[in-house]
């Protein structure tokens, strides 16, 4: 298991990464994902500056739906990890059981029916091209 880095343990490079995700998330808590990309901080810091970029800014997309695209994602890829983060991240940002619910079944049908797709190698209609 990849060790996690500590806030008191951490270069100031790492911190400064660290600092900035708890002023950009208003927390003092920083989660494990972010513990273990310290240990290769290019890694922490690039990572850290694309999430900031494509989950924080502004769009066209809600936080809540870009959430809830990460979930399926991080469902259909089996990252346990992103699924609870994201899904907590979900929550609160609103999304109910009911809602969790209604995107499981959407997950579970897209998965079945790509893979139906894949296997039977069906060729795209015209229309959709």
């Amino acid at each position: 298991m990849t060790p996690l880095i500590e806030y008191d343990q951490a270069s100031p490079e790492v911190r400064a990464v660290y600092d900035d995700i708890m002023a950009t998330r208003r927390t003092d808590y920083i989660n494990n994902m972010w513990k273990a990309l310290a240990n290769h901080p290019p890694s922490l810091q690039r990572t850290w500056a694309r999430v900031k970029e494509i989950m924080g800014a502004p769009g066209t997309i809600d936080p809540l739906v870009r959430e809830m695209i990460y979930i399926a994602v991080s469902v259909t890829n089996n990252c346990t990890y992103c699924i609870a983060t994201h899904s907590a991240a979900a929550r609160a940002k609103g999304m109910t059981e009911e809602t969790f619910g209604e995107l499981m079944a959407i997950i579970g049908l897209a998965n079945e029916t790509n893979r139906l797709a894949n296997g039977y190698r069906i060729e795209v209609d015209e229309r959709y091209r």
